[in-house]
């Protein structure tokens, strides 16, 4: 027999197996430590605790939905000290982190820092690569670098505030203006005229609308065409596709009213064929892990890339440096893999030997929200039927809730969402709202019409 072989395995076979081997020794009896405080947390808490490789997880500060899959733990995520100490005295092995604004503080540099946390994981980018979201300005140069397809822009601070004035006043209708960045989801105003465009560059730069946040402006082309998310797992040098979804912004049915954080969330994109997933992975998606490596910027966690599909063409909108909320909510459950040893492999720069398998049937999340939500609204409002939800094909996820006097109760504008499989995004859709049925509380709202563009 050749010398290469052994047992009909090639050497190339045996060091995957090896490796494999060696990711599944790692993995044994995890403790992780997962970040956040919102249904994004709850829905990967739930996911994480499915995991055999799970053996405590502990989540920071979470919610009463988190509470059911591990322990809570009272820090802020701004808390660097407090979450590093937690990360000590619990011998944490793995660190997830869910929203933007600790990776894009420091927290993934702060923490593999530490000497005592030397053999510590983080999935979350360092503070360089998150920037991908901390700053529109450099996300819009890090594509045209590479050649990444999207809109015409360029960016304004007080410096140049006189030459912005003009060019906003013969740049053509619509007219994006980005607030630099992060805003809490509200940097974006799309201008229908010169006058209210030049208005709100005036209230971004010199009146600092968005604060610290809108002291550069980001001035982009106006793209038309469907906006849809697409989900990347890397180690820095490899990749994993997520399932991908779309979500609603507007708080009003057929998409009207204000922007909101996301009133619901579909996966599968029912235009998003074989064809066009091809064209985003070679156009945007292996151009930016390639961009990663090639700038040195250390990666090893979610990116998200918010898209619009204009024509048959991908265009990337921004990037986020995390997993997206509702979005979460459907592609989580759509995810058939143990996410621990997807996101070991990550840590592990062994994104190469595992593969991806997804749940075939489609996801349809729906939010339930406070009355007057984008708006000013009341909190500490009792919800009742929380425990009454069919566990069949349905999935609640708490968003902005409390425990309050052994009750749960609205601590957020977006208090929760039910997610459920289906045939189709009609039949999930219908199923969603025959479970958010059974789930009241005073001045609840939620869009009816999620998917209604696909029945």
């Amino acid at each position: 027999m050749p010398t290469q072989k052994l047992l009909g395995l090639s050497l190339s076979n045996i060091s995957i197996i090896l490796k494999a081997f060696k990711i599944q020794q790692l993995l044994t009896n995890m403790r992780i430590l997962l970040l956040g405080s919102g249904g994004r947390e709850n829905a990967l808490a739930w996911k994480i605790a499915q995991s055999t490789h799970c053996e405590k997880l502990f989540i920071a500060p979470g919610n009463p939905g988190t509470a059911k899959y591990g322990t809570n733990l009272p820090i802020s995520l701004l808390d660097f000290e407090a979450i590093k100490k937690a990360c000590i005295n619990e011998k944490i092995d793995l660190v997830v982190v869910g929203p933007e604004e600790p990776l894009v503080k420091g927290i993934t540099d702060y923490l593999i820092s530490t000497p005592a946390l030397k053999n510590l994981d983080v999935i979350g980018p360092g503070k360089n690569g998150a920037q991908l979201e901390g700053s529109k300005a450099f996300a819009k140069a890090f594509m045209m670098r590479h050649n990444i397809p999207t809109a015409a822009y360029k960016e304004f601070t007080l410096g140049n505030y006189a030459e912005g004035v003009q060019y906003l006043q013969q740049h053509p209708l619509p007219i994006v203006l980005k607030a630099d960045g992060l805003a809490a989801g509200k940097g974006v105003v799309i201008c229908e005229n010169h006058l209210e465009a030049i208005a709100e560059f005036e209230l971004m730069i010199q009146r600092a609308k968005f604060g610290e946040a809108g002291k550069k402006v980001v001035v982009e082309q106006f793209l038309k065409g469907i906006e849809m998310s697409v989900f990347v797992l890397t180690d820095g040098k490899h990749y994993v596709i997520l399932p991908e979804a779309k979500d609603y912004k507007r708080v009003g049915e057929g998409d009207t009213g204000p922007n909101t954080g996301g009133m619901g969330a579909i996966s599968p994109v029912p235009f998003a064929d074989d064809q066009l997933m091809k064209k985003i992975e070679e156009k945007v998606i292996k151009p930016t892990v390639d961009g990663l490596q090639k700038e040195g910027l250390e990666y090893r966690g979610f990116i998200f890339l918010g898209l619009m599909i204009s024509g048959d063409e991908p265009y990337m909108i921004e990037y986020n440096c995390r997993m997206g909320d509702p979005e979460t909510e459907v592609v989580i459950p759509r995810l058939k893999n143990d996410l621990v040893e997807l996101l070991k492999a990550a840590a592990n720069q062994q994104l190469d030997k595992v593969n991806v398998d997804t749940d075939p049937r489609t996801a349809v999340t729906i939010v339930a929200v406070s009355g007057g939500y984008p708006g000013d609204y009341k909190k500490g409002i009792e919800i009742k039927g929380l425990s009454d939800i069919n566990p069949e094909d349905s999935i609640l996820f708490h968003m902005g809730t409390a425990e309050q006097a052994g009750k749960i109760v609205t601590s957020g504008g977006r208090v929760f969402c039910i997610t459920s499989y289906g045939r189709s995004v009609f039949d999930a859709a219908e199923i969603s709202k025959e479970e958010l049925g059974k789930v009241s509380f005073t001045g609840m709202e939620y869009r009816s019409d999620i998917g209604y563009e696909f029945d």
